[in-house]
């Protein structure tokens, strides 16, 4: 992954678009992402991932 912060995509969680660059404030971006398609497939990683945790905390229980 590119380490130049402008060349890397962002999702912003408030707007639901990828974003070229940080361009909105820190709290509603997620990422970075090599490229703009999987930032825009944030929504879905983020859903996978809670999911995942939520069942290993109910198997440690």
């Amino acid at each position: 992954m590119s380490e130049n912060p402008d060349t890397q995509f962002w999702f912003n969680s408030r707007t639901g678009e990828v974003e070229k660059g940080p361009q909105s404030l820190a709290q509603y971006r997620v990422g970075p992402f090599a490229t703009e398609a999987e930032a825009a497939r944030a929504p879905e990683v983020i859903k996978e991932r809670a999911a995942k945790w939520a069942a290993e905390e109910a198997a440690e229980d």
